[in-house]
């Protein structure tokens, strides 16, 4: 292995950490980037397995929150309500992706065309959306009815696309559902734990007997960088998107779609 994969899997490392919980998908940031450097993964394994380093940096950042769900959920109802609504949440993600992951790793994940079409399409919902003069009635994920994070667990099942992205459809999913951006984005936290833990140990299990050293430590290095980036972005995001919306995270989105789109049809 080369220096160089070193450098492009810490790089990639980083784009994960700053793009997991962001409206941008992180999935399709690594895999137009990967394209265009020429990086492959044994399986496409690396882009999945390195988001352990995001789920650590939730973990980090809400020690104290999830200590407190813990402590109070035998003795507290709004709590037990708001873990199984997570959970709800998570199903339909969990009998959907292992369902047709062969699908996507092998055909979603190769179509580098389909990623830019939908981080603009994507770029365009997130620009309206933000101009909607929308009457939240949810302002605390704790409120959150179980049909309510079901069918923000249906909305996740569409970031199985790649450029649609994960936190993006649970986002809007929640915005429409009666949620302020605030809890919105603090639910999508809460919904990526065992998302990305089950996609995780999925990936992992079925791609036990093909990865390589080799593998195992550009994935370290990738998860090293995705933890240290994404304990910031899990830090600041909230306060952010409560102050300015998601705008920014539009006009990103159709940037870099647009340059993917350009890049792909200049040179392939």
């Amino acid at each position: 292995m080369e220096y160089y994969d070193f450098l492009e899997a810490a790089f990639l490392g980083i784009v994960e950490g700053l793009t997991e919980f962001l409206p941008v998908s992180s999935t399709g940031h690594l895999l137009l980037i990967g394209h265009f450097l020429g990086f492959e993964s044994n399986g496409k394994s690396f882009e999945v397995l390195i988001q352990l380093g995001a789920i650590l940096a939730i973990l980090t950042v809400y020690s104290a929150k999830i200590w407190q769900l813990a402590h109070n959920f035998t003795k507290d109802r709004r709590t037990r309500r708001f873990v199984y609504g997570i959970l709800l949440a998570f199903l339909p993600a969990a009998f959907i992706g292992a369902f047709a992951h062969s699908f996507i790793k092998t055909v979603l994940f190769e179509t580098p065309m389909l990623i830019c079409i939908m981080l603009i399409i994507g770029g365009f919902i997130l620009l309206w959306v933000d101009r909607l003069n929308l009457r939240p009635r949810y302002h605390d994920v704790m409120d959150y009815s179980l049909p309510t994070c079901l069918k923000i667990g249906f909305c996740q099942c569409l970031a199985m696309i790649p450029g649609v992205s994960r936190s993006g459809a649970t986002i809007v999913g929640a915005l429409f559902l009666g949620a302020d951006k605030r809890s919105a984005a603090e639910f999508s936290f809460f919904l990526a734990m065992p998302t990305m833990a089950g996609a995780f140990g999925y990936d992992l299990f079925k791609n036990r007997n093909t990865l390589e050293m080799d593998d195992i430590t550009i994935i370290v290095i990738g998860f090293i960088m995705a933890f240290i980036s994404g304990v910031f972005v899990v830090k600041h995001l909230l306060n952010y998107v409560s102050r300015h919306g998601f705008a920014l995270f539009g006009w990103w989105r159709l940037i870099v779609g647009t340059a993917g789109m350009a890049a792909l049809l200049v040179w392939g």
